[in-house]
């Protein structure tokens, strides 16, 4: 009987830290690659280092009109003001990818992990 529960206590063990386990080092997403080769020289930590009341955090995309995925793509895509276009230099998946990646990160108020 105490060889049953000792099976059924190891069994159990290694199947909850199997389901419930998560990689040490999570590899980043298509999208924050895409973010940090292009995008994070200016936004770093969802900041914005040309106009500083401009970040991409939540409250500010929504007061300035970008918190959407289009909008996000639109300016990505063909630029405003200070921000360059990188309609040519980035595919539109990738663009797609990174303004996806963006309202994420907003959403998690650009926390780490």
């Amino acid at each position: 009987m105490k060889r049953i529960f000792l099976i059924l206590a190891i069994a159990f063990t290694l199947i909850a830290n199997l389901t419930f386990s998560q990689p040490a080092f999570a590899e980043p997403s298509e999208g924050a690659k895409i973010f940090n080769n292009n995008c994070a020289a200016c936004h770093a930590g969802g900041l914005n280092r040309v106009v500083a009341a401009k970040t991409l955090k939540a409250e500010a995309l929504e007061k300035y009109g970008m918190n959407s995925v289009e909008a996000i793509t639109k300016q990505v895509t063909k630029g405003k003001g200070a921000m360059p276009a990188f309609g040519k230099k980035l595919s539109a998946e990738e663009i797609d990818l990174v303004a996806n990646y963006v309202i994420e990160q907003s959403q998690r108020n650009w926390a780490k992990g």
